[in-house]
């Protein structure tokens, strides 16, 4: 997703300042490796269905895109570390050339995983010679380069996420439901209440980036626009697995009333029962996956490996269908993305370091390595329900209202489809194919989740799926319209 040109520069020319940069680029390549540590090599080439890439994949395309976009721009010297590494893990740069189709990716045994880490460590070597090369550059060309170093680590932010996802997938698909961490997803002492209800008064309100604005953004995040809203009211919490069980018994996955066309028929043709990754309570005893209608006791699969059903943690890995058949059957609905950003920007909420997002203890997360949503309310021997992971509270300029776990735990669909703000102008060249060309049949979900990296979330952030993809972090907040709330639902 590419960001719009920066109106000033996002680091100054000084060395003290490009070595803070320099960091920056060696911590967020490092992690990537770090994510991938506690995989064996086999579990590196696994791809279970197209929307999956294989770990090493990821290792090599994000490493693609510095030599691509970088390397080849602003070090003459560089030669590139293979001829033929650009046809494998080009993703989707119809203006750099032919690439390997995706749902291809898993049947590529070669170059090894030990090859493809020896490009990546060629390419960060090379880039770090360039960081000392920039600086006595011009002016114009110090500018670009920063501005790609950003687009580029925030690119492979994105990919750490998709590799959290992509190998839970993977890990699921083996009979043997193996854990990629024994120390995640560990259960935490919390107890559920009803949410609450921000009301947010109708009127004229902004959203987007404003171009003057010299943090990251993607391009899809601008311009500045204003949107007229109804008043409304959105939940102060996510919905958690306890409640969306409710929904579960209630038959709402036998209900065609709550679900819209496209989803019912997902519903008949795959067997939704229950979210992804949701098991009957004898599946590591007989194996069986697919819940039946009398399995009334469940269990869930994490990156901890199978374990007991939190009702108080966020529920997650569903699809848009779902999340929009849940909200009608509560008699509810989804918030529009408008609507979700200005609550936000009301309550003046903002990314705190106990956010329950992806990060090692240096980064400052609260929970490194849990992987996994966590209650509202949630505590452990060292921290104080206000000090939780998922607490993340802010209140309303001093008002009683609060919003809980805003950012983190779980992406949150919008009732919005991913669409051009009024204005949008993607960018010149190869990265402007990276965000406008996909805006088309997706949903558009807010707030970020435990595998999203520590810095890469903002309120203005835009992620987007097909309403039907469920392998994502992804859950729901729900809203009404002002007009007959009742606090007591």
């Amino acid at each position: 997703m590419t960001q719009s040109a920066p109106a000033t520069p996002l680091v100054s020319s000084g060395s003290q300042d490009w070595q803070v940069l320099a960091n920056r680029y060696r911590s967020v390549r490092a992690y990537t490796e770090q994510i991938c540590a506690p995989l064996e090599a086999e579990d590196h080439v696994i791809q279970p269905h197209p929307d999956v890439s294989p770990p090493k994949w990821h290792l090599g395309h994000t490493t693609w895109f510095f030599e691509s976009f970088l390397l080849e721009r602003f070090a003459p010297d560089y030669r590139a570390f293979h001829p033929r590494f650009a046809f494998l893990f080009n993703s989707y740069y119809e203006s750099v050339g032919e690439r390997v189709e995706r749902p291809r990716r898993g049947m590529l045994s070669r170059p090894t995983l030990d090859v493809v880490l020896d490009y990546r460590h060629a390419v960060d070597a090379a880039m770090h010679k360039t960081f000392a090369a920039i600086e006595s550059a011009s002016p114009e060309a110090r500018a670009e380069f920063q501005q790609l170093v950003e687009i580029g680590l925030h690119h492979e932010q994105q990919h750490q996420e998709l590799l959290f996802t992509d190998l839970k997938n993977i890990l699921f698909q083996n009979p043997l439901l193996p854990a990629y961490r024994s120390d995640s997803a560990a259960n935490l002492s919390a107890e559920s209440s009803p949410p609450r209800w921000l009301d947010v008064p109708g009127g004229l309100y902004t959203i987007g980036v404003d171009a003057n604005d010299p943090a990251f953004a993607y391009d899809n995040e601008s311009p500045e626009h204003q949107v007229y809203l109804n008043p409304y009211a959105i939940a102060d919490r996510p919905v958690n697995c306890g409640e969306f069980l409710e929904f579960i018994r209630d038959d709402g996955y036998f209900d065609f009333r709550h679900w819209l066309s496209d989803g019912w028929s997902r519903v008949c043709s795959e067997g939704w029962r229950a979210p992804l990754y949701w098991l009957p309570r004898d599946v590591e005893e007989t194996g069986r996956r697919q819940i039946s209608d009398k399995d009334a006791d469940l269990v869930m699969y994490t990156l901890g490996g199978v374990r007991e059903i939190d009702p108080a943690e966020p529920v997650c890995h569903i699809s848009y269908y779902e999340a929009a058949a849940f909200a009608s059957w509560a008699g509810k609905r989804l918030p529009t993305e408008a609507e979700w950003e200005v609550a936000v920007r009301q309550l003046q909420i903002q990314p705190t370091n106990q956010s329950n997002v992806a990060g090692l203890a240096e980064h400052g997360v609260p929970f490194p390595g849990r992987y996994h949503p966590a209650p509202a309310n949630a505590k452990n021997d060292s921290r104080t329900a206000a000090e939780a992971p998922g607490s993340n509270n802010a209140r309303a300029n001093g008002a009683d209202a609060q919003a809980q776990q805003i950012f983190g735990d779980v992406w949150e669909w919008t009732g919005s489809a991913y669409l051009a703000y009024p204005g949008y102008r993607s960018l010149d060249g190869a990265l402007g194919e990276y965000n406008g060309k996909f805006m088309s049949d997706q949903m558009v979900l807010r707030g970020g989740s435990c595998v999203t990296p520590a810095g890469h979330i903002r309120a203005g952030y835009r992620n987007f799926f097909q309403p039907f993809q469920r392998w994502q972090f992804s859950g729901l907040r729900l809203a009404e319209d002002a007009a007959g709330r009742n606090d007591q639902t």
